[in-house]
């Protein structure tokens, strides 16, 4: 009977290393997050601003110098600056 009982114990142990020697060695299963991105985003560049430098002479008179990527964008603030000039 001791004889029967211990080899219970012993397979008993055993089956209990087996089951949580598994249950740690498998990782814990995840949600899986598909993340797509839109290609018109991906490739959006964001417009640069248009950069101008005022200057102002001994006269009084205004120049400037106008630098940015667009020229549509250079010439819109151009004309915007000689609207505004032209009010004063």
């Amino acid at each position: 009977m001791k004889r029967f009982f211990t080899i219970f114990l012993v397979v008993l142990f055993f089956s209990a290393l087996v089951f949580i020697d598994n249950s740690f060695s498998q990782p814990q299963t995840q949600p899986q997050v598909q993340a797509s991105k839109d290609k018109v985003l991906q490739y959006a560049k964001p417009k640069k601003p248009v950069k101008i430098k005022l200057h102002r002479d001994k006269k009084g008179e205004y120049s400037w110098d106008i630098t940015g990527e667009s020229v549509d964008e250079v010439i819109k603030a151009d004309k915007r600056l000689r609207q505004l000039l032209k009010e004063e």
